[in-house]
């Protein structure tokens, strides 16, 4: 099982990275890729969110005999306690790319962002896999759905700030890294894990959930032309059904 984790917690965490790479390559991707990138992701997302995370937690949630009335508390922290720590400038989602007039002390703080945000995904992942496989997969796969619009976004930031192509790509190869970092971590100590399982895959839907709804999709709506829409359609659909026919598949 430890094999399993780690191979898909470096697909979760280093995945992204393909995408910041071709970023490095060609400097700058068209925007109606990168619309399209972002809706595959929000659909994932929110697959992954109401399909596979909630009914879980709703059925741990019985067979530990806990209050299933309190399930729902879960997902509303993660989507206050999110929404706290962006507006207070310490957890980042660039998802709306860099901004020119922010001073240069971001640099380490967004690294510094990511590094935690990426750590959280390894506990996710872990916590996933021991409930089952499937459901370990398709959690990695919602991870790495929602690092890569991320990952472009923290690319151009870097190198809109000057900083040299090799040192990006070590800062967000380290910073990707405390994903497998985590899991490892979870996993060595997943018996103090079993008590908040159920808690902890609720609160993880949230945080799906606000980061589609709060970062992903309203970027979308920025674009008005009818080609880029319907492509950008089609490609949240793909996101929810890939994922839905994913589990199906392996269960």
């Amino acid at each position: 099982m430890i094999w399993v984790i780690i191979f898909f917690s470096l697909v979760g965490g280093l995945f992204s990275l393909i995408g910041g790479a071709l970023l490095l390559l060609k400097r700058r991707l068209s925007h109606t890729t990168m619309l399209t990138l972002i809706s595959f992701a929000a659909g994932v997302l929110l697959s992954v969110s109401f399909a596979d995370l909630l009914p879980e937690s709703l059925e741990l949630f019985e067979e530990k005999g806990l209050d299933t009335s309190q399930l729902f508390l879960w997902p509303l922290l993660a989507i206050v306690g999110f929404f706290f720590f962006e507006r207070s400038f310490v957890w980042f989602h660039h998802h709306h790319g860099p901004h020119e007039d922010q001073p240069a002390p971001i640099i380490p703080m967004v690294w510094m962002g990511d590094t935690l945000h990426n750590f959280v995904d390894g506990i996710v992942i872990t916590a996933s896999f021991l409930i089952s496989i499937p459901l370990g997969i398709t959690t990695s796969l919602a991870v790495a759905a929602h690092e890569i619009p991320q990952e472009f976004a923290d690319f151009s930031l870097y190198l809109s700030k000057g900083v040299a192509k090799r040192k990006v790509l070590l800062l967000n190869i380290l910073s990707s890294l405390a994903t497998t970092v985590a899991a490892i971590f979870t996993f060595l100590f997943r018996e103090s894990l079993d008590i908040i399982q159920p808690q902890l895959l609720a609160f993880t839907a949230g945080m799906f959930m606000y980061i589609a709804c709060s970062d992903l999709i309203p970027e979308l709506h920025h674009e008005y032309k009818k080609s880029s829409v319907w492509l950008q359609t089609v490609s949240f659909f793909l996101g929810l059904f890939l994922t839905a026919g994913l589990r199906i598949l392996l269960e």
